[in-house]
């Protein structure tokens, strides 16, 4: 069982490890206006889905594992100031509340994803098979494993990765001078 146990934890780090990866190539060099531009005003922008994709994976791998939530044990709450809810991860919120990030600075956005991608191994490489199948959420039918969150949480983080990609493509294409929305 220890062999399947390594495997898992062998392809969930891989995947975890493309999104930070994926990251900083995807923020790289964008303007500050950039980093907030939404192609309308019902749509996310490039650091709000990079908060999000971060916050989901911050709180949900941290219940797997049984730890802090490094948004408000490292300080990340404080140095975003977001006009949020400290507990918010995004889920749910509204057009008026994307558009109020704020947060333009390419680096406040990775520091966090690094730290969030620090403890995500962490907790990945405590996990034993026991772990994988213990469930983590009773509000669902079925209820949701340990195993099932992480699963969801690499398909959330690597979906929205995707459209931070997109919506770079979009802001390149228009260039820098082109009249960008905040």
């Amino acid at each position: 069982m220890a062999d399947s146990v390594e495997l898992t934890q062998a392809v969930l780090v891989d995947a975890f490890s493309r999104v930070v990866q994926a990251l900083p190539g995807a923020l790289e060099g964008l303007a500050p206006q950039e980093v907030l531009w939404r192609p309308d005003d019902r749509s996310n922008s490039i650091g709000w889905l990079v908060w999000h994709l971060t916050r989901v994976q911050d709180d949900h791998m941290a219940g797997v594992g049984g730890v802090p939530q490094v948004w408000s044990a490292e300080g990340w709450a404080e140095r975003f100031a977001l006009p949020y809810p400290r507990s918010s991860i995004g889920y749910g919120q509204t057009s008026d509340d994307v558009g109020a990030f704020a947060v333009s600075d390419p680096e406040l956005l990775l520091g966090y994803h690094r730290a969030t991608h620090a403890m995500t191994l962490a907790v990945l490489g405590a996990m034993t098979a026991a772990d994988y199948a213990r469930v983590v959420d009773e509000r669902w039918d079925p209820p949701v494993t340990a195993a099932v969150r992480v699963v969801s949480v690499v398909n959330d983080t690597t979906a929205h990765v995707g459209q931070v990609e997109y919506l770079r493509g979009l802001v390149q294409r228009n260039g820098p001078s082109a009249s960008l929305r905040p």
